[in-house]
C-alpha cells in the first residue's frame, strides 16, 4: 500500500512542479514587458530596475523548477498511467429492445 501512496504523491508533486513552471514563465513574460516599457519611458529609473529584480527572481525560480523536473523521473510501474476502469465489450445484450 505504501508503494501506491508514495507514487500518487510523487505523481501530485510532477503535476503541481509542471503547474508552477508555466506560472513562472507567464510572471517571467509579464516582467520581461513591465522592465521593457519602463525602460522606454524612464530609463535607468526606479520602476525599470525594480522590474528587472522581478524578472531576475522569477527567472531563477523557473530555473529551479525546470531543473527539478529534469532531475526527478517518473519511474516506470508496466500498468497503464491512467486509473479508469477497463471497458469490456459484452456480446450479449443485457436489455431487451423497446
Amino acid at each position: 500500500m505504501a508503494q501506491k501512496t508514495e507514487r500518487i504523491q510523487f505523481l501530485r508533486a510532477v503535476r503541481q512542479l509542471r503547474r508552477i513552471r508555466s506560472f513562472y514563465a507567464a510572471a517571467m513574460l509579464l516582467w520581461a514587458g513591465s522592465a521593457a516599457w519602463s525602460g522606454w519611458q524612464a530609463s535607468g529609473g526606479r520602476q525599470m530596475w525594480v522590474s528587472v529584480l522581478l524578472l531576475a527572481v522569477f527567472t531563477a525560480l523557473f530555473v529551479t523548477a525546470s531543473v527539478s523536473l529534469r532531475r526527478i523521473a517518473v519511474p516506470a510501474t508496466g500498468r497503464p498511467v491512467h486509473h479508469a476502469a477497463p471497458h469490456a465489450v459484452s456480446s450479449t445484450r443485457r436489455h431487451a429492445p423497446a
